[in-house]
């Protein structure tokens, strides 16, 4: 299989640089990195790829058994991996990316040196002593009104998601984004974000990991972000002066000079 074309991979910025591989969330793309790429190519190789299913990868690649867990996203970005043969990665993750790279690099660590999840969460419903930022039936609520009706679902969600009402313009390109994906595609890929629980597999992570949380998230509010750094032995928690679940859009500037910083930090 021709990964390069499958996964729609892209590689831009120092060709001998320390590699930056940058993995997009739930209905988006690689499309959505684009305000952070010039600051990270200045210095970096940087990677780019869409999971199958999403963006222009290739529909045909599609398996709905292997991508109805996270476990098959991490498929994508280990083959990415090995298909480029890539080492030392600095992984940047959004949203259920963060715990896909996590479980990428429980599975073959010798490939990542850091994590970096932007706007991560492990776990999205409420339990006693977590706080997700979602009830059951709210999660319940938010399948079935997206399994029943896809494009209505997204152009009522993409802009409460985004956040930012006084910048219109960044909810319509997550609405845009959102319905440019294949609904059978997003229905499997949001019940496996939505129904994860990705929170023992926090306990794997060896690597120096930046947790990115923006100060207003109703995907992944504070409570979850200081879950996940006190889960992360180690790990950093910077929080961003921006507000939505998409900081590389709303405040592209200040999400590419915390990655910046983080590498060049860490050892």
């Amino acid at each position: 299989m021709d990964i390069r074309r499958r996964n729609n991979i892209t590689v831009t910025g120092c060709a001998d640089g320390p590699v930056i591989l940058l993995a997009h969330g739930f209905g988006c793309d690689q499309n959505m990195w684009r305000l952070v790429l010039p600051r990270l190519a200045e210095n970096f190789r940087v990677v780019l790829f869409d999971y199958v299913g999403s963006g222009r990868s290739d529909p045909s690649a599609w398996n709905e058994q292997r991508y109805s867990s996270l476990d098959g996203y991490a498929g994508d970005v280990l083959e990415v991996c090995e298909e480029l043969d890539l080492r030392d990665v600095t992984f940047v993750g959004h949203s259920v990316s963060a715990m896909v790279g996590v479980l990428a690099a429980a599975r073959t660590p010798q490939r990542f040196s850091r994590l970096v999840m932007v706007a991560p969460s492990p776990c999205y419903i409420d339990e006693e002593g977590y706080q997700g930022g979602f009830s059951a039936d709210d999660i319940d609520e938010l399948l079935e009104s997206l399994e029943s009706n896809y494009l209505g679902w997204s152009a009522a969600m993409a802009p409460v998601i985004m956040g930012n009402a006084d910048r219109p313009e960044l909810g319509e390109e997550l609405t845009t984004s959102f319905c440019a994906t294949d609904p059978d595609m997003a229905r499997v890929f949001a019940r496996a974000t939505f129904l994860s629980d990705s929170r023992e597999d926090l306990k794997t992570v060896t690597v120096p990991t930046l947790v990115l949380e923006c100060k207003q998230d109703v995907i992944a509010p504070r409570e979850v972000g200081a879950y996940v750094n006190e889960a992360i032995p180690g790990s950093r928690l910077v929080t961003l002066e921006a507000t939505g679940h998409c900081p590389q859009l709303s405040a592209p500037q200040a999400t590419a000079g915390a990655i910046v910083d983080f590498i060049k930090m860490a050892p």
